[in-house]
C-alpha cells in the first residue's frame, strides 16, 4: 500500500492551477508500475520520490505516457508535501536524472521557491513541417530549447484564441526526435494584457499525453529569461493562461539559474492498492 497525495501546483486556490500526485517511496518502484500508476492518475504528471538524506530527495516525474525530463508543477507540488510532512525542514535539495539538483525553500506566507538552471532559447532557423498550420495563427518569432518550440506573438489576444489541432500537433512534435533524438512540446507566447502580470503562456504537449499542459513551471526557465531582457526587469509575473490558470513568480538569479515560485494547495490523501 502506497499512500499518495494530490496538489494543485501554482495557485492558491483548489480546482486551479496544475494538479500533481506526489508518492514518497522507501525504495523504488519497478518503472513499469510507476507508469502504469501515472496513466491510472491520468494527470500532467505523477512525481516519485525517494530521500537519499534527511533533506534531500531524488525526484522523477511521469505524464500518462512517459517519464520526462524536468516537471516545474510537481516539483512545486512536492515541496509543499514534504514541507507539510516535515516542518523542521527549511531547505530541501531535489537531485534529478537529467537538469541537476534544485534547492527549494518556503517563505512564511506558504510560497514555495525553487531555484532551478536556466534553459535559454534559441532563434528557431528551420520552422517543423506542419506547426504553423496546426496552431492556425502566424507568430510574430520562433524560438527552440531543449524542451519545446517557443512561438512569441504580437498580441495577448492571439496567444488566448489558438484552437490547436492536436493530432497534426503531436505529429510535428514527434518528428523532431527524427533531427535531436526528442520530442519537443509548443508554448506559445506574448505580453500581458492584464495588469498584474508581465507576460503570459499556453503550453501543448500532445507527444507525451498532454495537449494542453494547465502550468508549466519548466518552460518558465525559458520563457521568464526571455521576457526579462525585453522588458529589462529581474523580477516577472507570469500567468499561463490554461482554463485552470495559474501564477508563477520568476526572478533571474544569474545568468545560469533563476527562481521559480508559487503556491500550492493540497486537494487529497489517498491510499494506492498496488
Amino acid at each position: 500500500m502506497l499512500k499518495m497525495y494530490q496538489v494543485d501546483a501554482f495557485t492558491q486556490d483548489l480546482f486551479k492551477g496544475n494538479s500533481a500526485a506526489i508518492i514518497v517511496l522507501n525504495e523504488w518502484l519497478d518503472e513499469s508500475l510507476m507508469q502504469n500508476i501515472a496513466l491510472e492518475n491520468n494527470l500532467s504528471e505523477t512525481a516519485f520520490l525517494k530521500a537519499t538524506a534527511k533533506d534531500s530527495y531524488h525526484i522523477r516525474w511521469f505524464t500518462p505516457t512517459d517519464e520526462i525530463a524536468f516537471c516545474g508543477h510537481a516539483t512545486l507540488a512536492s515541496a509543499f508535501v514534504l514541507f507539510q510532512e516535515n516542518p523542521d525542514l527549511n531547505e530541501i535539495c531535489f537531485t534529478t536524472n537529467s537538469v541537476g539538483d534544485f534547492y527549494i525553500t518556503q517563505k512564511t506566507d506558504g510560497k514555495i521557491v525553487m531555484d532551478f538552471p536556466v534553459r535559454l532559447a534559441n532563434i528557431l532557423t528551420d520552422i517543423p513541417q506542419g506547426l504553423i498550420e496546426a496552431l492556425g495563427t502566424s507568430p510574430k518569432a520562433l524560438y527552440v530549447n531543449e524542451q519545446a518550440y517557443i512561438l512569441e506573438y504580437e498580441h495577448a489576444e492571439q496567444v488566448l484564441e489558438l484552437q490547436p489541432d492536436f493530432l497534426q500537433l503531436k505529429t510535428v512534435c514527434l518528428n523532431a526526435k527524427e533531427t535531436d533524438g526528442l520530442s519537443k512540446d509548443v508554448v506559445v507566447t506574448a505580453l500581458s494584457h492584464q495588469e498584474g502580470y508581465d507576460f503570459i503562456s499556453r503550453y501543448f504537449a500532445p507527444a507525451i499525453g498532454v495537449n494542453e499542459d494547465p502550468v508549466t513551471g519548466s518552460i518558465h526557465t525559458a520563457l521568464a529569461p526571455f521576457w526579462s531582457m525585453r522588458l529589462d526587469k529581474s523580477e516577472l509575473i507570469a500567468y499561463q493562461a490554461s482554463t485552470r490558470g495559474g501564477v508563477l513568480y520568476c526572478k533571474q538569479l544569474s545568468k545560469q539559474r533563476m527562481q521559480v515560485s508559487g503556491y500550492a494547495k493540497l486537494y487529497m490523501i489517498a491510499e494506492l492498492f498496488v
